[in-house]
């Protein structure tokens, strides 16, 4: 772990000060954290096994990252606005969004299914990078509206090589939008390493731009949460963007179709094993007497329950209508539109004249 991160947790639990990002926190709100990242994690691996089942397409899994996302989700306001990449399942657990959607997205049967306006979280974005300018235009929007909204963008390492981030930089810095740029560095954009992708550390890459930038322990919620919230009351002020990375570790495969151990060693795993979030804020629970093995084993409770209720829910989808991949496309009626479903319908009928000869 680089020096240069802001910590308040070290890898054993144990509490140290830092003089420009710091926070005090309640044991409620302490055990508020743990809880949030025990049920991501068991929302996140029940997302992992449903797709080994075949229930689910794809899934990309969070685990080890469940800190970053945690502590940066509840730094948010109630009328905050997310915009998220396609790993982010803890910040939606924080923004209320019924994980069932968050499944159902992965199984094909909806194209995100929920409101993004109700629970200010934007839909997944797959398309690596192109959130950061979706972000920065939403807060361009509310800076102009006078709101004290401020808006958060999510994105990994990897999509700091894509052309749309350095561009939502740009506008950024030159409008002073109230944008926080968080990336989750965890060190690999499926099997490209950092230091292939950057000669300086990402959050350096502020400087350029304009705007602050700093590095900060992912694996450490407190820090996490103490640094995106200072950053997001930064851009209320109306002092502009601010770069936040998230100095983590992908511990599981980017997706369930790839395998990591083709190209990084578990060495390397085991390492940041040892640095796991969820281990580090129970010892600091544990060395606080603010939690003690019957609030853990009643988190792990609920967790299972949730993870049950979850899986019945997804095998019990019912499929979608094929046509209503047509319906939501323009909000009028389209002649192009009508042209395809057209095509589609005599493309489905054909299967059936086949079986009949």
């Amino acid at each position: 772990m680089s020096t240069e991160a802001v910590q308040l947790l070290t890898p054993e639990g144990r509490r140290v000060r830092h003089p420009d990002y710091d926070i005090d926190l309640s044991h409620e709100e302490l055990r508020g954290l743990y809880r949030d990242m025990v049920l991501a994690r068991r929302v996140d691996g029940e997302g992992v096994t449903l797709q080994r089942q075949g229930e689910l397409g794809l899934w990309p899994s969070l685990l080890g990252q469940e800190a970053a996302q945690v502590g940066s989700a509840r730094a948010l306001a109630a009328d905050d606005h997310v915009f998220p990449s396609y790993r982010d399942h803890a910040v939606a657990l924080c923004r209320e969004v019924d994980p069932v959607s968050l499944l159902a997205m992965f199984r094909g049967v909806n194209n995100g299914g929920w409101d993004p306006a109700e629970r200010g979280f934007h839909l997944y974005t797959l398309v690596i990078g192109s959130q950061t300018l979706h972000a920065t235009g939403y807060a361009m929007g509310v800076a102009k509206d006078g709101s004290e909204t401020a808006v958060i963008a999510y994105f990994g390492d990897g999509a700091t090589s894509q052309g749309d981030v350095s561009e939502a930089f740009n506008f950024a810095a030159v409008y002073n939008a109230p944008v926080v740029f968080f990336c989750q560095n965890n060190q690999w954009a499926i099997s490209e390493p950092t230091e292939r992708q950057t000669r300086v550390p990402i959050h350096r890459r502020a400087d350029g731009f304009g705007f602050p930038g700093v590095r900060v322990d992912g694996n450490d919620v407190l820090a996490c949460l103490a640094v995106t919230r200072a950053a997001l009351e930064r851009a209320r002020r109306g002092e502009g963007p601010m770069l936040v990375e998230a100095f983590t570790y992908r511990m599981g495969a980017h997706t369930t179709s790839d395998d990591p151990t083709k190209y990084r060693d578990s060495a390397e795993v085991e390492e940041w094993a040892g640095r796991d979030p969820i281990a580090r804020l129970k010892a600091h629970l544990l060395d606080l007497g603010a939690a003690g093995a019957p609030y853990f084993a009643a988190v792990d409770q609920e967790a299972d329950a949730l993870a049950q209720g979850l899986r019945e829910q997804v095998r019990s989808m019912p499929a979608p209508d094929t046509e209503e991949i047509f319906a939501h496309v323009y909000a009028d009626p389209h002649a192009l539109v009508d042209e395809e479903r057209a095509a589609f319908r005599r493309y489905e009928a054909s299967f059936a004249t086949a079986g009949g000869n």
